[in-house]
């Protein structure tokens, strides 16, 4: 994976919280911000939401980076990743140490 120097992820030094930023050369036109949340009961997590009205871009879905995905977006058109990745969060197969 090409991620030096474009990318770095911030690990806190208690508890399970990373920050992760990603260097690009300009700003997108349109949606910009990313914002992720994990879950581990992702699918049960989603339909709950879609109850109340939550309307999704994307279902959970497996990515070829071993996370499980839905998309949405805020009221402001933000994108919104909800997510599980348990261990290949941190810890992917291709980590760079």
């Amino acid at each position: 994976m090409d991620a030096i120097p474009n990318y770095v992820r911030f690990e806190c030094p208690n508890g399970d919280a990373t920050f992760s930023i990603h260097k690009v050369d300009e700003l997108p036109n349109g949606i910009g911000i990313t914002i992720y949340f994990e879950e581990e009961n992702l699918d049960e997590w989603v339909s709950k939401l879609q109850k109340k009205g939550i309307t999704f871009n994307q279902i959970p879905e497996d990515k070829t980076w071993l996370w499980r995905e839905a998309h949405l977006q805020d009221p402001d058109k933000n994108s919104i990743i909800l997510y599980y990745a348990g261990k290949n969060r941190k810890n992917p197969p291709w980590r760079i140490n």
